[in-house]
């Protein structure tokens, strides 16, 4: 789905949300594509182009957050690459692991804390998010839903949304997705 937030600080910034069950992999992960600056601080070389800064934070499984940003290369005079930093909970911390987030609620709710639970507006926001969706679907004429065989990244419709606006789907933290 493409959402969009109405106020002036998020005008003209869509935010695609994909979920789905019995996907090719368990993940969850918030990816945050940078737009590319409208003026370059350097001539590039020919043919070259910069590409867009992306911070990718991978909430489950293996917690983590890389971002992606564009460098020039130390010593010359127009080159520039792409570089990463990284945090790998696991690899900074080996040997704690992490309950999975059922676990953590489950054990926040034992001990009374709701802390990470939505709050009641929270949770009618969402819906007012979601009831024309639903609505929309259940309406005559509406769009049929997508189906997608399972294992895979989802249906070639969520590849399609992205497509139009010369996007694709990312798996910021992990490879690139097959689509």
């Amino acid at each position: 789905i493409k959402l969009n937030i109405d106020n002036w600080r998020w005008k003209n910034v869509p935010f695609y949300l994909r979920s789905g069950k019995a996907l090719k992999e368990r993940t969850s992960e918030i990816g945050v594509h940078f737009q590319s600056p409208p003026h370059v601080m350097f001539d590039l070389p020919p043919g070259q182009t910069l590409s867009p800064n992306m911070l990718s934070v991978r909430i489950q499984p293996d917690e983590g957050i890389r971002l992606t940003f564009e460098a020039k290369q130390p010593g010359s005079v127009q080159e520039t690459g792409s570089v990463e930093m990284e945090f790998d909970y696991d690899e900074a911390f080996p040997g704690v692991s992490l309950p999975d987030a059922y676990e953590r609620l489950l054990l926040d709710a034992l001990r009374g804390d709701a802390s990470l639970f939505m709050r009641s507006d929270e949770i009618e926001t969402a819906w007012h998010i979601i009831d024309p969706v639903i609505s929309r679907w259940e309406s005559t004429g509406a769009s049929p839903l997508c189906f997608y065989e399972p294992g895979s990244w989802g249906p070639k419709d969520a590849d399609d949304l992205l497509a139009k606006r010369d996007r694709r789907w990312h798996l910021g933290c992990l490879e690139d997705s097959d689509g």
